[in-house]
């Protein structure tokens, strides 16, 4: 297979490249799959779309949603949505979702589709090959048009401006289906042509590079400080048992959200570094005083991005911020030539991350109509609710502004 050719062919002629369109025949087809009966037969097909993705995402590749998928709760419905060049498992993959129904769309017991994610899955772009973002949508909902799930669909956590929002507004306005982004945030992106030391200089203060300089000082003062980086599954059992712990120790363990707080949990970290590690993109990073760990961060790899998924610090030395001095060891992923750019995978407004990169990511929810006139009806009345609530916030925020002055 030419992935930058211009002719594309797997068992059958499918489609066509050119330098500026993709043209898929009537070969193509799609299916929703149970999310039970995804077999290992998928994974050479789901390895290459992955690596061929208009927009990477690690939360849908095999490491990170299989381990999800056994350990995290799903509906008796949820569906893997494959897209296929031609016959399935018999032609080229071109796209991948995992959809299915919902009875709670937030605080409202109304029904709805939508892609699935978990609490640990900081992005749901799908997964589509690169030229095939229209397609893609308009095979997905032809597919949820037919189906006999009620409601509206909603996509979570896609990321705002890039080559699949841009194709599921396009074809939502084609087909004259309402497209409507609901909510978005930012969160920091670390991206920039300059090398660690250039872009740390230039994004934080010298004020603050002063004070990180001190504390770095002082905490070799109080033994030997190691940093470590790792990209392969050397150690990697007492390595997780030392995250799982660290963390558990922080904030994170007294407020029941650390990683070691569930059973659940604790073994989809666990599993999920063990894939990372064996497909090539897991890369751990830390830093130790005497051997024993202060500070420990996560990322996952998928050229030409990278996701800081998970990092935990010792609160016991926060006065010598062991977390940000780890970041800042982070910086060195400016200098991988496969990688262009890190999803923080933080909150929006993050007090630490923040000020380390400059770089913002958008992520959004949509809500977008499917065909039928029930689910029309329902589609915008939640709409039209979803806008008279966000009306009356609106109100009792300038109403506090003005009582203030």
């Amino acid at each position: 297979m030419d992935v930058g050719g211009f002719h594309t062919q797997s068992d059958e002629a499918v489609y066509y490249e050119t330098a500026d369109r993709v043209c898929l025949n009537s070969s193509a087809s799609a299916e929703l799959v149970p999310i039970a009966t995804i077999g290992d037969n998928l994974l050479p097909s789901w390895q290459k779309l992955a690596r061929n993705a208009a927009e990477p995402n690690v939360f849908y590749e095999h490491y990170l949603l299989n381990p999800a998928l056994q350990y995290f709760s799903t509906h008796p419905e949820l569906s893997l949505f494959l897209f296929w060049a031609g016959v399935p498992h018999k032609s080229d993959l071109l796209g991948l979702m995992p959809v299915g129904p919902s009875r709670q769309f937030g605080r409202w017991p109304v029904p709805f589709v939508q892609n699935w994610t978990h609490h640990n899955s900081f992005l749901g772009t799908p997964l589509v090959r690169i030229g095939f973002e229209n397609q893609f949508w308009t095979a997905l909902f032809k597919e949820l048009d037919t189906k006999n799930w009620p409601g509206f669909f909603h996509v979570r956590g896609l990321t705002v401006g890039g080559p699949l929002d841009q194709a599921l507004r396009s074809v939502c306005a084609r087909q004259q289906r309402r497209c409507d982004l609901v909510h978005s945030e930012a969160r920091a992106l670390l991206e920039s042509n300059l090398d660690a030391d250039s872009y740390y200089a230039k994004t934080v203060r010298s004020k603050k590079r002063k004070e990180l300089r001190r504390q770095a000082k002082r905490l070799a003062e109080m033994g030997a400080l190691k940093f470590a980086h790792h990209k392969d599954d050397a150690g990697l059992d007492a390595w997780t048992d030392d995250f799982l712990k660290l963390e558990r120790r922080s904030w994170k363990g007294q407020e029941g959200s650390a990683l070691d707080c569930s059973d659940d949990t604790r073994g989809f970290f666990g599993d999920a570094l063990v894939e990372a590690a064996a497909a090539g993109q897991l890369e751990r990073h830390d830093l130790r005083l005497d051997g024993k760990p202060l500070a420990m961060l996560v990322n996952f790899h998928s050229a030409p991005g990278s996701f800081s998924f998970k990092t935990a610090f010792d609160d016991d030395y926060s006065r010598f911020s062991p977390g940000v001095l780890l970041q800042l060891e982070n910086l060195k992923i400016l200098e991988q030539p496969s990688i262009d750019w890190m999803d923080s995978c933080a909150a929006e407004d993050h007090p630490m991350i923040d000020s380390l990169w400059s770089g913002r990511r958008h992520i959004g929810r949509f809500s977008i109509e499917l065909k039928g006139l029930s689910r029309t009806a329902m589609f915008r009345g939640v709409r039209l609710g979803e806008d008279l609530m966000a009306n009356i916030k609106k109100r009792e925020i300038i109403d506090i502004m003005q009582a203030q002055r």
